[in-house]
């Protein structure tokens, strides 16, 4: 897990190791999903500043390494995002679903996101704690490489 401050400010950490905590390396394509005014800045400059790039944002047609998916309990169908999440995917991407933590406004319970993950075909690998933010990291299968068209 990686902790972080109340404010969500890393812990005797840079931006860009914290980042790299989280599996982002320099030159990835990362995509961002689900962005709105109350995703975690501190956590997005991490992202940014491993990749030493800005990420995409939902309406690019790039093939992505990663997704970050910010994603609340009124957002939806989780099962539809994290499909549409998958979508840009290249084969050995991952997708990192960030929802807030247990008492903040549109908390998702971690069994919802597991429940999805599956439901996706997607397996949950890893799970962190970011200021009032959680992530979980969810990979594809490995029998999914060579599907793609």
């Amino acid at each position: 897990m990686v902790a972080a401050t109340e404010s969500g400010s890393p812990d005797e950490e840079s931006a860009a190791e914290v980042g790299r905590k989280l599996g982002f390396t320099l030159g990835m394509v990362v995509q961002e999903r689900g962005w709105d005014e109350d995703t975690d800045d501190n956590l997005r400059i991490a992202v940014e500043d491993a990749i030493d790039a800005e990420m995409l944002d939902e309406d690019s047609d790039d093939v992505a390494d990663v997704v970050v998916l910010w994603w609340r309990d009124d957002d939806g169908d989780l099962v539809d995002g994290l499909i549409n999440a998958i979508t840009p995917l290249a084969d050995d991407g991952f997708v990192w679903v960030f929802t807030p933590k247990t008492g903040q406004d549109g908390y998702v319970d971690p069994a919802d996101i597991s429940e999805a993950a599956s439901t996706a075909g997607l397996t949950q690998t890893s799970v962190v704690n970011f200021g009032t933010w959680s992530g979980s990291r969810l990979v594809q299968p490995k029998s999914r490489t060579g599907k793609r068209a």
